[in-house]
């Protein structure tokens, strides 16, 4: 599934109206609200099992994301034009944005180059928008290989992981390395020296809970060290949950004790950003649409984490 969220992430252009956004008011209040948030993959991933397109029409789609009562949206931008697009459409339906998602490509220097650039002319057009906390998956060799990144790489891939948050820093925003499966192979060594090889205050972490728990054989013991190990640098949640190893509609009891993981970061005074992303694939159950599902989610988010 980290190859069709990549595919759908590099082709979901954001598709609205270039309106300037001029309601000051709505943009200044939103850097103060983080309410619990939603992921647009998920709704890409629902969208796609009906046989619609989340990108084509974004008033549409965001008019039923709405409906749900979710108050924040975490899209996924590659380039500054989107956000642009965007602004508009989030004033309309009173939705605030106060993370996103973005693509980068960091263990090759001339690539890593183009990334940053690219990531900082978004963070830019974002800041209308209030948006505090910034996303990257940094990509592996290739999706969907099993080829892993040299030393060397990884040591380029750190510097310039952290040097990508240190001017985030200085734009009033935080980066949020985040990761699927692949950084778990291989002893963990891409995810561990992503996190030992950066600054604390340059680099947090988006603790993306279930390819955590995927990634390291479905283990809860290997997911619950890695917050004994940096739990304090845990900044944000991507929440999803499994039976039996397989995706749910909706987010609730499963295979990951959720409740023992609010309470580890409950201990350790973290109050990260929530965001579901409750993803489908081929083999999750069949029995509702995307805004049946969402409005599930938010009742078992607030019952664990008492948002």
């Amino acid at each position: 599934m980290s190859q069709s969220r990549r595919q759908f992430l590099n082709t979901a252009a954001v598709a609205a109206g270039a309106a300037v956004l001029t309601d000051s008011a709505w943009a200044e209040n939103q850097a103060a609200l983080f309410p619990v948030s939603c992921n647009q993959y998920s709704w890409i991933t629902f969208y796609a099992r009906e046989g619609r397109d989340w990108a084509a029409d974004q008033d549409v789609s965001l008019t039923e994301f709405a409906s749900t009562g979710i108050k924040a949206y975490e899209p996924a931008f590659n380039h500054a034009e989107e956000v642009t697009k965007l602004l508009p459409l989030l004033k309309k339906h009173q939705l605030v944005m106060p993370s996103v998602y973005v693509n980068t490509s960091l263990h090759q220097a001339d690539e890593a180059s183009k990334s940053l650039e690219s990531v900082l002319a978004i963070a830019d057009a974002l800041k209308p928008a209030g948006t505090k906390i910034i996303v990257t998956n940094p990509n592996p060799i290739k999706w969907g290989s099993g080829e892993n990144k040299s030393d060397i790489e990884l040591a380029e891939q750190a510097k310039n992981l952290d040097k990508l948050g240190a001017e985030l820093k200085k734009r009033g925003m935080s980066l949020a390395y985040h990761t699927h499966d692949v950084e778990l192979r291989a002893a963990a060594r891409e995810f561990h020296h992503m996190l030992l090889a950066t600054n604390p205050s340059n680099v947090s972490l988006c603790l993306d809970v279930h390819w955590v728990y995927r990634g390291s054989g479905n283990s809860q013991v290997a997911l619950f060290d890695i917050v004994k190990l940096y739990g304090k640098r845990i900044i944000e949640l991507h929440l999803r949950q499994s039976k039996a190893g397989i995706w749910q509609e909706t987010f609730g009891e499963g295979d990951i004790d959720y409740p023992r993981l609010a309470q580890m970061l409950n201990d350790l005074n973290v109050k990260p950003h929530l965001v579901l992303e409750q993803c489908l694939e081929k083999t999750s159950p069949k029995t509702m649409n995307g805004v049946e599902a969402h409005k599930i989610d938010m009742v078992y988010v607030k019952k664990v984490f008492g948002v």
